[in-house]
């Protein structure tokens, strides 16, 4: 599987505010299944997409 990021927000947002999450529920609404995690090197949130990769067919 590989991760997609469709946008990146700062972890030091005002109190109370969650942009990630707000920005991952209208994806989620629009039928994108987005997710956030957080990049601890960057301190930031991410929202994130995961995507299954084609699986590689043995030729015999």
């Amino acid at each position: 599987m590989t991760r997609r990021v469709l946008e990146r927000f700062p972890a030091g947002g005002p109190r109370g505010s969650w942009p990630a999450e707000e920005f991952a529920g209208a994806r989620r609404d629009e039928g994108v299944p987005a997710r956030v995690v957080m990049d601890l090197e960057s301190d930031a949130f991410l929202v994130i997409v995961e995507q299954r990769t084609a699986e590689r067919v043995r030729e015999e």
